[in-house]
């Protein structure tokens, strides 16, 4: 997986947010506006959304076919509007919603004594069932590889155990996380570091 620049970062993040309020604001999907990212692929990318610190929604896709900008658009819409366990992104929380994504790396079917809790996302697949869980999940929980693995088994509805059982398959992925709030303290940490040179810098 390929590492974005800040400017690529900053600029998909801007995607997430301008769909985000059309969804909220208009209930309607955003239209592109940045061509320099429309070449950009990606296996796979979430949206989450976080309101004070908490998770408000997160929503996203796995192996997708469509542009990683494409990608950030629909699941910042989805998030606002379709996360079932949560009610619909309402106008006035807008200004105090964090905007995180995650960009995944491919899918890989992984060991269970290969996987390492905070760098490793899973995927735990039996017949039709799935469950889905993001790297910085097991880092914000303080869980250890088994027990990620164990909550990825519920997160698909079956049992703790399932991952032992034949026939479940473990997918493993890293992710490239970054959100709003993270963005705004570097470029603030940079400016505060930089020596005077007669630049200034906007947020």
């Amino acid at each position: 997986m390929s590492s974005l620049g800040n400017r690529e970062k900053q600029l998909l993040l801007e995607v997430a947010r301008r769909a985000l309020i059309a969804a909220v604001e208009r209930r309607e999907s955003l239209e592109i506006p940045f061509p320099e990212l429309s070449l950009t692929e990606t296996p796979g990318a979430f949206v989450t959304l976080r309101c004070r610190g908490r998770l408000r929604a997160c929503i996203g896709q796995i192996e997708s076919s469509q542009l990683l900008v494409e990608v950030v658009a629909h699941s910042a819409k989805a998030a606002a509007l379709e996360d079932s366990r949560f009610n619909p992104v309402r106008s006035e929380e807008l200004a105090e919603i964090d905007i995180e994504l995650s960009i995944l790396s491919p899918l890989e079917e992984i060991a269970s004594d290969r996987i390492e809790a905070g760098r490793h996302g899973l995927i735990v697949t039996r017949g039709s069932q799935r469950g889905v869980l993001l790297p910085q999940v097991a880092i914000e929980r303080r869980w250890n590889a088994e027990r990620f693995l164990e909550e990825s088994c519920v997160k698909a509805g079956l049992t703790r155990e399932a991952w032992k059982i034949p026939g479940t398959l473990i997918q493993g992925f890293t992710a490239e996380v970054f959100s709003e709030s993270e963005l705004r303290s570097k470029v603030w940490l940079d400016a505060k570091v930089r020596p005077k040179s007669g630049y200034s810098v906007s947020t």
